[in-house]
């Protein structure tokens, strides 16, 4: 899921490289209410079809969505057929290299927030506890379990895990920018979720430790010492 969504908004931002669509859509985001082709075709100084053309492949990119309106006030035989209208779409697409998941930890941020002051609890206390498990649930999500689901599922969030002699060095932060900001509670907060996913996917000879080194994700797989 988390690959398909990256692919549709590479997909999405590639389709405004074109200039005129990227001009359509700049338009269309800037109208107070629902526009048409007509409208935009005019705004613009553009053909027809070029708009519909150009409009239709931003509705299929996930950029606008569609709705249908009557704009003649009348109903019934002879009002006519509704006008296709376009708006900017509810969706939000973002495209990040290196992979980022700021969403991820804004997530959790807020929820520890939340469940912080309804308890009283320390808050790094709280956003600890949520991290681990929601590296349960990530886990659990893991197609087909097993080390190599874990490290596929690691690599759809960003952060780029390498085989190092038995160990998993993670080449990449996704809360790259929040750890050079705040990076106890960032690097805190990390470990819990990979502690986690460990946790969730049972034994696969891995332990999260933190081994913050220039350039990598703060925390290292490490096999684990077998008693």
């Amino acid at each position: 899921m988390e690959e398909d969504r990256r692919s549709a908004g590479v997909a999405a931002v590639a389709a405004l490289a074109e200039p005129t669509r990227r001009r359509l859509y700049d338009h269309v985001v800037r109208q107070a209410s629902p526009v048409g082709r007509d409208a935009v075709a005019e705004a613009l100084d553009v053909p027809r079809a070029t708009a519909a053309f150009h409009l239709d492949r931003l509705v299929s990119e996930g950029l606008l969505d569609v709705s249908f309106e009557r704009r003649s006030g009348r109903t019934g035989p002879g009002a006519g057929r509704p006008a296709k209208l376009y708006r900017r779409s509810e969706c939000s697409v973002t495209v990040s290299l290196p992979g980022r998941s700021y969403d991820l930890a804004g997530d959790l941020l807020a929820a520890a927030l939340v469940e912080a002051e309804r308890s009283g609890e320390r808050p790094a206390a709280v956003l600890h506890r949520e991290a681990f498990t929601r590296g349960r649930e990530l886990s659990a999500g893991a197609s087909g379990g097993g080390r190599d689901a874990v490290l596929r599922m690691l690599e759809l969030h960003g952060f780029e895990p390498r085989d190092e002699r038995g160990a998993v060095a993670l080449a990449n932060c996704p809360f790259h920018a929040l750890a050079q900001q705040h990076t106890e509670l960032v690097c805190g907060m990390n470990l819990r979720l990979l502690e986690g996913v460990l946790d969730g996917a049972g034994d696969i000879g891995l332990t999260a430790e933190l081994r913050p080194e220039p350039g990598r994700c703060c925390v290292r797989l490490e096999p684990a010492v077998r008693a």
